[in-house]
Parts: C-alpha cells; structure tokens; sequence
C-alpha cells in the first residue's frame, strides 16, 4: 500500500469498489485512475444513497473536504452538498455524486471512502495513502 498511513484501516474487498466517471471542472469526462481520484465502496455508495433518501433530496452531492485541524494539522470532512464551486472534481459512483475541491484533491488521491457497520464502531473511514500519520485519537493526520 506504500508509505500512506489510514486513520482508521477498513476492510476493501476489491470486487466492491467501482471505477467512478469523473468531471473536472465543467464537462470533461474520463475514467479516474485509483492513484488520480477517490474511491467509494459499495457500502459506501448504499448508505449515502439511504442518507439521501432520508432527507427526501436528490439535489445534494456528498463533499469530501481536507481541513486545517485537528491534533495533527489536517482533518477530513464530509457533508451534502448542494453547490458546484469551480474546479470541483465531480466523481460518480452509481447514482452518487462526490465532489472534491481543487484544494483537497492533492491530499486526497487515491484515496478509499467506505462504509462500516460493527459492534465496535459505525461510520464512514477513508484509507487514504497520502496521509504519512495521524493522531493518537484518529481524528486528524499529516
């Protein structure tokens, strides 16, 4: 996997993860390299589709976004979305639209968003190979 660290280390089945369609920009259209975009799962994808239905809006996307913060300088945020701020990456994984902004992208690349559902802990987790550490907590990385 190289030298990326993973805040919180999910299980990937390879079969479950799909090449998204993405948009850069305006209207380019291609198949994103694993190294060039972000990954969402199935799992992933399901339960973002299930938070959607919830809301009862189809207008929002899900944005992944790389903040200053946290214990060790760099937090992930993910949130709906209804806007398309210019030099977004719209990336499309069954019906679900995933926007990375031009300035998170770079931290992003290659990067796995997935779903989990355990006793121990329930949530989304990123394995992301540009994050060299993170905190003792697993809330932010570096």
């Amino acid at each position: 996997m190289g030298a990326g660290k993973t805040l919180v280390v999910p299980v990937v089945d390879q079969r479950h993860i799909r090449e998204p369609t993405v948009t850069v920009s305006e209207t380019t259209h291609e198949h994103a390299p694993t190294s060039d975009g972000v990954l969402l799962t199935d799992g992933a994808a399901s339960k973002v589709k299930a938070l959607l239905d919830q809301e009862g809006r189809d207008d929002l996307r899900l944005r992944i976004a790389v903040q200053p913060g946290g214990c060790s300088g760099l937090r992930y945020q993910l949130f709906f979305d209804e806007r398309s701020l210019d030099g977004d990456t719209i990336l499309d994984f069954s019906g679900v639209e995933v926007a990375v902004d031009r300035m998170s992208k770079p931290y992003l690349g290659g990067a796995t968003i997935d779903f989990v559902d355990t006793i121990e802990k329930q949530g989304f987790t990123i394995d992301n190979p540009n994050a060299t550490g993170s905190c003792a907590c697993g809330d932010s990385f570096h």
